[in-house]
């Protein structure tokens, strides 16, 4: 039973603020109406019976795989986990005359600190992600799925598997799904709360029951995935926004955003901001209004902005206020959109403080399977951590930039990247702070950075 008491008082990290512009995976949820029937009332797997010709509609062909594909493929749908990878594009490398097996796998490894979308929807819209998938293995000819859970999150895990049974029960998983020859098993996986294993080949070698670790690519999970057969990964928001696509289309699903970002995305608003939560607005909306939906800023005036979660370079005030959240966008102001965890920060932080609690976090999260890596971010910490506390020496900076720069694109997955980009980011932006440190043993931000 998922308690809702911590989240609802004054809708707080969930989505039923009712403040979100266009909604389409949170609209009309209120926490209580996740079941099967509830769904179903809101439209729910009306799109999967459209695709196999089953929803009652007279002269209904139902649709092809290939022109699902080209539905998601005109939709502009961006992976929403973090590499905002075209998702038809993805579908389309399926080979979908393999005679063996293939999979299809949710990543719900929901991990980035800042982020707390997908969650939510596990917990309160289990079923449109059942649907997504299900479209997603018609579409690519596969009959097994998996929907790989963040362990910390073990009541959420419970609930997808209360839907899952309610699912099955209706015909709309398993062998003949509502009659239509089209067979599709889903089943759930929880992991044990390692960051390591948001990394989509890490997460299959966690599912086949290794030590949770990425893979060297190439091969790519397209070709040689779980259990060394093809697979397709996608996050639990990108799945979530097919069941919309096919019933709206592709077209109005791009007309949602912008060119090159079409549909919705949920933000994460986090830090230092009056109503943090989960908002769902359209892609291309401005920050200032995102952040406006959030109740502006707390406790002062706004300093930075991490747009896209942890590992997604910081950004300033002054170049924040004129962006739009996309992808395109942030990229050319020199960051990430992301998981979409908008982490605000306003003038009382001390920016060395931030960087030492990220750079601990990357040093305890890494797998420790690349030297760079391995060694490196614990590198980073130690000497983030001696020029907040200081001790740190005039060099230091110059050697911080140097160690980030000889972590990024020498490991086996992103998380050296991840480690770097914060360090380099902060130095970029606010070296002032750093050298003030380093100067005078102490923070230039004053008593209240430390709180």
């Amino acid at each position: 039973m998922v308690d809702l008491s911590k989240f609802q008082a004054g809708g707080r990290e969930t989505c039923f603020h009712g403040r979100h512009i266009g909604a389409q995976i949170y609209a009309g949820l209120d926490g209580r109406n996740w079941r099967l029937q509830d769904y179903v009332a809101r439209g729910g797997y009306g799109a999967l019976k459209k695709i196999l010709a089953k929803d009652g509609v007279a002269g209904n062909p139902g649709m092809t795989p290939e022109q699902v594909i080209a539905e998601v493929k005109l939709s502009a749908l961006r992976g929403r986990g973090g590499a905002g990878f075209p998702t038809g594009l993805k579908w389309s490398f399926m080979p979908r005359m393999f005679p063996g097996a293939k999979y299809l796998v949710c990543n719900s490894d929901e991990g980035e600190p800042g982020t707390c979308k997908d969650r939510d929807i596990l917990a309160y819209n289990p079923h449109i992600v059942i649907e997504g998938m299900a479209i997603a293995a018609y579409a690519m000819g596969i009959r097994v799925g998996y929907n790989y859970i963040h362990g910390e999150i073990f009541e959420v895990y419970e609930r997808f598997e209360q839907a899952l049974d309610e699912a099955r029960a209706a015909g709309l998983l398993g062998e003949d799904i509502l009659g239509s020859g089209f067979g599709f098993q889903l089943h759930a996986f929880h992991g044990f709360g390692a960051y390591i294993c948001g990394e989509e080949t890490a997460l299959l070698e966690s599912l086949e029951g290794k030590k949770g670790q990425p893979r060297f690519k190439p091969p790519f999970p397209a070709s040689f995935g779980l259990y060394g057969k093809p697979t397709t990964i996608n996050n639990t928001e990108t799945f979530a926004a097919v069941p919309w696509i096919i019933n709206h289309g592709g077209q109005a699903f791009l007309e949602c955003g912008k060119p090159n970002n079409g549909g919705t995305k949920i933000f994460s608003v986090v830090g230092d901001v009056q109503r943090p939560g989960n908002y769902e607005v359209p892609l291309g909306t401005p920050f200032a209004e995102l952040l406006e939906l959030a109740g502006g800023v707390r406790g002062g005036a706004l300093k930075a902005v991490i747009p896209g979660g942890s590992s997604a370079p910081v950004l300033p005030a002054r170049i924040m206020m004129d962006l739009t959240m996309d992808y395109d966008a942030i990229a050319k102001a020199g960051s990430m959109l992301g998981s979409g965890a908008v982490i605000v920060m306003n003038d009382t932080r001390c920016m060395v403080k931030s960087l030492l609690r990220l750079s601990y976090f990357y040093q305890h999260e890494s797998c420790g399977q690349c030297t760079p890596c391995r060694e490196g971010t614990g590198w980073l910490w130690r000497m983030v951590d001696r020029i907040e506390h200081g001790r740190g020496r005039p060099e230091d900076l110059a050697l911080l930039d140097s160690v980030a720069d000889n972590i990024k694109g020498r490991t086996i997955c992103a998380l050296g990247d991840a480690a770097a980009m914060p360090v380099q980011a902060m130095l970029k932006h606010f070296r002032d702070e750093f050298v003030h440190h380093i100067e005078h043993q102490r923070c230039p931000v004053g008593a209240l950075a430390h709180a």
